[in-house]
């Protein structure tokens, strides 16, 4: 007899690929994971486009070394795309704790074993999907592992986590090498999208961080499908402090490039956190100048240690929107 959740994951593995949206999600980190934790309930094929330019932990030891892209958020998209618990699962999740390998993800070293074993990221990335038995593709934003630059109140900073840790005015966000190129796949998912949805994340090093990429917006910008914004549910130290959702929507658009989302979905459920964070404030009159609907929900995963989005109630919301 299955239980309820496994249940439900069954009914998801079944549906899912049954006529449903084309749903492509754009970013990177824990924020994209919910997404497509989210997106896994309805959608018909799911292709999660993540940032190259992570530069922290394990994947700062393997991508310059190996000459990869970094695996991080791309193990994390894999796993957020995984309905069913296995042995594959759990040894992509852990991490070591001890000797030489200290802090690695398993994944990660799985991951850059594969690319050495097929002769090509890509193909790693498709073994790994089918080991994991993921329901969607995980597409790196780049075939490059790419440096993320921003000028900060007025000065140059490099590097993602830098950029992340850095307190002030951020006033550009690009990538180096500048001639690096989208991968060809990331730009025909989009192109062939039903629905993109960016967001939740860290706004300047997960969601800009791979729509700078050259070629990611050009895309975004010739797509037929539905944008939608996921905005985050608090500020993040270092990035957004003092920021609203109407400055994150502005920031998003002018450091980028994009068109406008048709849809901004935003929590509106009450949270609580210690300054200098703040729970988001949303103004609904400044988010209708940029022309879109402006979604409200109660998002909050209650069960989270961190303010965090609840997959299926986003799940819901965006399903929603999909059928208006």
């Amino acid at each position: 007899m299955h239980t309820g959740t496994e249940a439900e994951t069954l009914l998801e593995v079944l549906e899912f690929g049954g006529g449903g949206p084309h749903v492509v999600a754009i970013g990177g980190g824990t924020g994209l994971a919910r997404a497509l934790g989210a997106i896994r309930s309805y959608a018909g094929s799911i292709d999660a486009i993540v940032t190259v330019a992570d530069d922290g932990g394990s994947s700062g030891r393997l991508a310059p070394s190996l000459d990869i892209p970094p695996p991080g958020d791309i193990r994390k998209c894999l796993i957020a795309l995984t309905p069913e618990e296995s042995v594959w699962r759990r040894l992509f999740e852990y991490r070591f704790t001890g000797a030489d390998v200290e802090g690695h993800s398993l994944g990660n070293l799985i991951i850059a074993a594969l690319a050495d074993i097929e002769g090509s990221f890509e193909l790693a990335l498709r073994s790994s999907e089918h080991l994991l038995g993921a329901l969607g593709s995980v597409i790196p934003a780049s075939p490059l592992h790419l440096v993320l630059e921003a000028t900060i109140d007025g000065l140059p900073v490099k590097g993602q986590v830098n950029i992340a840790v850095a307190r002030g005015s951020v006033e550009h966000i690009g990538v180096s090498p500048a001639d690096a190129e989208a991968s060809e796949s990331a730009v025909l998912a989009i192109e062939s999208a039903d629905q993109i949805v960016l967001g939740p994340g860290s706004l300047y090093t997960s969601v800009i961080a791979a729509l700078v990429v050259p070629g990611i917006v050009d895309a975004v910008n010739r797509a037929d499908a539905d944008l939608v914004y996921v905005t985050n549910i608090v500020t993040q130290d270092g990035e957004t402090l003092g920021l609203d959702a109407a400055d994150h929507l502005d920031a998003l658009l002018h450091m980028t490039g994009m068109r406008p989302p048709g849809a901004i979905v935003a929590s509106d459920s009450p949270v609580s956190v210690d300054p200098p964070l703040e729970a988001l404030a949303v103004d609904g009159e400044a988010i209708a100048t940029y022309g879109g609907d402006l979604v409200t929900a109660d998002l909050l995963d209650q069960g989270a240690e961190r303010p965090s989005h609840d997959t299926s109630r986003l799940g819901e919301v965006l399903r929603g929107l999909t059928e208006t």
